[in-house]
Order: structure tokens, then sequence, then C-alpha cells
């Protein structure tokens, strides 16, 4: 008898491994996401739960369309359940103390009527977009009146030193080597001199309203960021900008950039990085470019992001 009663146990023991009360079957629930636009801006955000928000800025005759095209962020944003919005906020080397308050409320009024977080902001910006980044992220958390502090900020290739940019742009017209340089550089002095003069005689005056003045080490419109976490991302190609602009390495946005980093740990800011890539930059049509959404490592930037 008691032989029998081993071998029932052991069958049941044996059954019951193999099948512990049915094994609970996981629900996978794929999170839905929507999308919002208008003309301020376009917004893709989970349909609930969203707990982190990318704001992004395009560079200077760009608008949100071109952002997506160039930076397909998307699919890793959705993954991590994360708000993108790309705004239509552009044609600015500089922020007046006007605009900055107006693009303060103008974002947190976003934030609002779309149901996202303020406290888990992270802001990023290509070319002159980078520049309004570093401003406007500045901006917030030094301003008590905005319940707006960007956690962090990061730009792509941008013209921070508005002296420096004057200066190299005098060189490409001296130069006349590619007529895309001569254009731009036209238009980068006649602006320039018509608000801030020229760098020689009013570098106070470009002080006042670039992101940096590596002149002078100048970043009080960045101390703000003290304790941001700050990325700059730029891809030093210097045989490109020699081959088709014929720019020597410090007309780069990439010089000042290196330098930007090192004048910000040097002032205490302990959260910044400076990325230099290699061979990453490519327009979405396949152009080789260093001067691209492109060079930014998105899964990284994602990872950087939910630190």
């Amino acid at each position: 008898m008691k032989k029998y009663v081993v071998i029932i146990l052991a069958l049941i023991t044996l059954f019951s491994c193999k099948n512990p009360n049915k094994t609970k079957q996981e629900t996978l629930v794929k999170t839905e996401f929507e999308e919002i636009i208008n003309q301020e801006y376009e917004l893709i955000k989970p349909t609930e739960n969203a707990k982190k928000v990318l704001i992004l800025f395009p560079g200077f005759p760009h608008k949100a369309e071109n952002t997506k095209k160039e930076f397909k962020i998307l699919k890793y944003a959705k993954e991590s359940n994360l708000a993108v919005i790309f705004m239509n906020y552009n044609q600015k080397l500089w922020l007046e103390e006007n605009e900055k308050i107006a693009l303060a409320k103008q974002l947190k009024s976003i934030l609002i009527q779309n149901n996202l977080p303020s406290n888990d902001v992270y802001i990023g910006g290509y070319s002159s977009g980078g520049n309004v980044s570093l401003l406007i992220s500045s901006f917030l958390n030094e301003n008590k009146n905005f319940k707006l502090k960007p956690k962090g900020v990061f730009i792509v290739d941008s013209p921070i030193d508005l002296a420096a940019l004057y200066k190299s742009s005098k060189k490409n017209l001296k130069r006349k080597f590619s007529k895309v340089s001569v254009t731009e550089s036209n238009w980068i002095i006649e602006n320039l001199e018509s608000k801030l003069g020229t760098p020689n005689d009013n570098i106070l005056k470009y002080q006042q309203y670039a992101a940096y003045t590596s002149e002078t080490k100048n970043i009080d419109n960045l101390k703000g960021l003290k304790k941001t976490k700050i990325r700059l991302y730029t891809e030093p190609d210097t045989l490109w900008w020699k081959k088709n602009r014929m720019a020597d390495y410090d007309q780069l946005n990439s010089y000042y950039i290196k330098s930007l980093s090192e004048d910000l740990k040097e002032a205490g800011f302990n959260k910044v990085k400076y990325i230099p890539t290699q061979n990453k930059g490519y327009r979405a049509n396949g152009e080789r470019h260093p001067h691209s959404w492109s060079i930014i490592d998105r899964v990284e930037l994602i990872e950087w992001i939910n630190e």
C-alpha cells in the first residue's frame, strides 16, 4: 500500500512541476499614440501615461516636417513612451528678452493643453535651433515665473558664437569659393550688423545675445544650465569643409563647440558632454554632410533622457 502511495505522490509532484497552477500568461498592451498638427508644432504623444517630453527646434529655414524627415527619432521615442514636440519655431540665431518670455509661455501652454508633464522635459535643436535650445533652457531654469525646468538640453552643430560667425562670414566673402557659402555669409553679416554692429566695435553687444563668445570666454547666457545635463554634438570633418567650402577649422561650428565645452567645465558645469562624431553626417536623401541631424546616436540619446 505504501508503495502505491509513493508512486501517486511522485506523479502528482511531476505534473505539478510541469504545469504549476497553469502558468499565468502575460498580456502585452501596445501603447497607442496620437498625432497633433498645427501652425506652431507637431506633437506625437502616447494617448496616456506620457512621463517625459522631448522638444525639438529646427534649423534656420526649416520646420517640424523637416526635423521629422531628417531626424528619425520617433521609433525610439515610442519604445520609451516618450512624447515628442517638433517645433516650427525657427529663423533665430539669438533671442531677445521679449522673445524668451513669449517662447517660454508658448512651451508651457503646449504642455498644459496636451496634458504633458512639465517636470521631465528635454530640449534640443539643430543648427540655429541649438542656439534657441540653449538660450530658452537657461532662461526657463532661471525664471521662477515658469514652472518648467528642462532636465537636459542638447545641440547639433550649432553656430553658438555670433562674433566668430560674423568673422567667418567675412572670410567666406573674400574667398568667394562657394555660392552657397557666399549667399549665407551675406545674409549673416547683414542681420548681425543691423542688430549688433560689428564684433570689433561692439563685442559687448554680441556677448549680450550669443549663447557663447569664445573671444572673451563669456557664458553668461548659459548660467541657468549649471546643474542641467548638456550634450554638444558636432562632426569636425575638416577635410569635407575644406573641399566643399574652403573653410578652415577655426571657421567651423565644431571649433567653438569644443571650446564651449572646455569653458563650461572650467566654470563648474559638471554635466557637460562634448560629442564629436566621424562620418555620421548624412542628409535624408543620402547626401554626405557633417552638418546634419544624423550625427546623433538616437538610441544613446534616448538612454540619456531615461537616465
